[in-house]
């Protein structure tokens, strides 16, 4: 599936993911920096709304150990430009194609509540962080010989055409 939840421990994981996801508009060329995007959550964060806010301050400050908005905001700044600085603009498989991310405890703690959904899934990791992850399933592979010969007859040369 192109879209699908990932569940983020309410740790360092979190933190990293809102970053990587502020950096979407970055990588995708459009822009320079995530301050140039006027619909990401950096800028909610680094100018938040009196009214009709859409992130939850009183909650996210909590979940991410941090004392008040000032604090949120100049971490926020400081990992956007750290990522920046360190040029890390490629996809990462880990925020697009995992089931969980964070601490081993919390992968465990996933699977125990996933039940049997989590069998045959794997556990991918370091120290610091790990993923629940799906098999990976090569493209093509799900053709069975029926509509695998239908290929052959659905491919044109490009001179051929018109």
């Amino acid at each position: 599936d192109r879209y699908h939840a990932t569940a983020v421990a309410f740790d360092e994981h979190l933190f990293k993911c809102m970053v990587y996801i502020d950096m979407n508009m970055v990588r995708a060329g459009v822009v320079k920096h995530p301050a140039e995007w006027p619909f990401c959550g950096y800028n909610e964060i680094q100018n938040p709304r009196q009214r009709y806010s859409l992130i939850d301050y009183h909650r996210l400050i909590p979940l991410l150990q941090m004392r008040d908005i000032e604090e949120l905001q100049e971490s926020c700044r400081k990992r956007v430009e750290e990522d920046l600085a360190t040029r890390n603009q490629s996809r990462d498989s880990k925020w697009t194609e995992s089931i969980a991310v964070g601490s081993k405890v919390f992968i465990e703690a996933t699977i125990k509540r996933l039940g049997i959904r989590a069998k045959g899934r794997k556990i991918v990791g370091s120290k610091k962080s790990y993923e629940l992850r799906e098999p990976a399933i090569p493209y093509g592979a799900n053709l069975t010989p029926e509509n695998g010969l239908l290929r052959l007859q659905n491919t044109y040369n490009w001179d051929d055409i018109g």
